[in-house]
């Protein structure tokens, strides 16, 4: 049984994706995304699960995904934005190295686009991501180990603080 090295949690357009993959070229380590195991074992995007089985569904799939995840991977992991909305999901991130990669509305609408391939975000996607945020933000809070601020930041800058974090 291995241990992440540290999981990352943050909205989307937090940079999760980016700087986990730097995060982990700098430790030498893997870097595994649970949507994007999610989207290997359906077989298709995240997106296509939405629309043909519902957002339930998905939640089951993502379940599953943190919980091998967490269980079996031990460089840097990358959760999708909304994992933190299950109970049995934050409860898994007890005893973790949680790094929330937090993000303002403005720096995430210009990282994220205004929903291409985000299926919470089709409709009114500026709306939708500034109330995920709202909603979400005290979630990645009681979960997170440290918050890295994001906003007006380089994904490398992030990477840099990070591995301080880290060494510490």
């Amino acid at each position: 049984m291995s241990k992440p090295l540290c999981v990352l949690v943050g909205a989307p357009g937090a940079g999760k994706s980016t700087v986990g993959r730097l995060l982990a070229d700098a430790y030498g380590v893997s870097f595994r995304d649970t949507d994007a195991d999610i989207e290997a074992a359906a077989g298709k995007p995240i997106s296509e699960i939405f629309i043909d089985e519902g957002e339930q569904h998905f939640r089951a799939l993502e379940a599953a995904a943190v919980a091998a995840a967490l269980d079996g991977h031990d460089g840097v992991l990358a959760l999708g934005g909304g994992a933190i909305l299950a109970e049995a999901n934050r409860d898994l991130l007890a005893g973790h190295t949680v790094i929330y990669l937090s993000v303002e509305l403005s720096d995430a609408v210009s990282r994220v686009g205004l929903g291409q391939g985000r299926p919470l975000l089709a409709l009114n996607p500026r709306a939708t991501l500034r109330f995920l945020l709202d909603q979400r933000r005290p979630l990645y809070e009681q979960v997170a180990s440290h918050t890295v601020v994001t906003d007006g930041r380089t994904p490398e800058e992030i990477t840099a603080e990070l591995v301080e974090l880290l060494k510490g």
